[in-house]
């Protein structure tokens, strides 16, 4: 008894040293992290790439470094608040989760097949007219790409049907479970990553459908394969990022439902999805590798079947991760600051 009471007490201590690092540390460590990272960015050459690219690049990296630092140093105390809370009730979200990924298809008589169907679906429709029909593959080839054009389809769209589903839930999490919010006790912060990590069950199935097909024409798991792990996570970390802010502003402003849509439809066609990204000209390319999702299409192609890893791309995986984290702090901060309202406007 004495030492499993010994054991409890050096857990709860180990837990409230967590809890109560001192700001000036963390920001200590925060601010030493970005100066280690700019100066990395700054002293990083390629020399295969376009000086006047890389120099933009540099440019872009450092001001949202910046940016981000500001943010950090002046809103610190309310971001913390957060993170803080999604850690504290991480077995309740993975309750919720699994719940709430049950119950979206219960009464129907196939249950959560249908949550499998219409993605397939779309995928063979897509493959159907633009293999079939129009003969995209043939532009691929001319292009360099020499993989089964189903392949580098449904590379593309397994990931944008992970990120479209989890932000539309995400979006309409505080809306749909109203009661909850209303609710004083009960900490409302969870919600959207409820809605995200339900969308994961699903994405998880189509990563192995994904798999399925690449070993069918012949590109079987390998070490780069682990890569879809890492990719996947920076898909939720992004998707939940963008949810916090659109979430809580939904509340206040119905429409966002209908331009989410109306953006996510162009965002499909903005992302070489379809395409290839080598098809843009020099000028081009840089402009459309701003859209995060093309860092995360681009990192589930290397890792079924151009076996390449994530820390080749320096200069595009700096830029996914400081561009993300910008988002998380300033979604952080819109959720905070209109989350006292919630309950008034439901």
């Amino acid at each position: 008894m004495k030492a499993v009471k010994k054991e409890s007490d050096v857990r709860s201590g180990f837990k409230m040293n967590i809890k109560h690092i001192p700001k000036k540390a963390v920001m200590t460590a925060f601010y030493f992290l970005a100066f280690i990272l700019a100066g990395i960015i700054v002293t990083h050459h390629n020399p295969l790439a376009d000086q006047g690219t890389e120099l933009m690049k540099k440019v872009m990296a450092c001001i949202l470094i910046v940016f981000t630092c500001v943010i950090f140093g002046i809103f610190y105390d309310r971001l913390v608040v957060l993170p803080k809370e999604l850690l504290q009730n991480k077995k309740l979200i993975w309750k919720l989760a699994k719940n709430d990924f049950k119950k979206r298809y219960a009464g129907s008589y196939l249950g959560m097949i249908w949550a499998f169907v219409q993605p397939i679906v779309t995928v063979v429709m897509y493959w159907i007219v633009f293999d079939r029909v129009f003969n995209t593959r043939s532009q691929l080839v001319a292009g360099g790409i020499e993989v089964p054009y189903v392949l580098y389809l449904t590379a593309g769209l397994v990931p944008w049907f992970y990120f479209s589903e989890a932000l539309t839930n995400g979006t309409t999490a505080l809306m749909e479970y109203n009661y909850l919010v209303k609710k004083v006790v009960f900490k409302i912060s969870i919600l959207p990553i409820i809605k995200v990590i339900a969308a994961t069950f699903i994405h998880a199935f189509f990563v192995v459908v994904l798999l399925l097909i690449s070993i069918a024409y012949g590109y079987y798991p390998s070490i780069y394969t682990l890569q879809i792990f890492y990719y996947s996570f920076c898909e939720f970390v992004l998707v939940l990022a963008i949810s916090y802010t659109t979430c809580a502003i939904v509340v206040f402003f119905r429409d966002l439902q209908q331009i989410i849509g109306i953006v996510l439809q162009i965002g499909m066609w903005a992302t070489p999805i379809l395409w290839d990204i080598s098809m843009l000209s020099d000028k081009m390319k840089p402009l459309f590798k701003l859209n995060p999702m093309v860092y995360i299409v681009n990192g589930y192609r290397s890792a079924v079947y151009e076996q390449e890893w994530f820390f080749e791309h320096f200069y595009s995986s700096t830029y996914f991760w400081i561009f993300t984290i910008t988002l998380f702090c300033i979604g952080s901060l819109i959720f905070k600051r209109l989350k006292v309202h919630f309950a008034d406007v439901m």
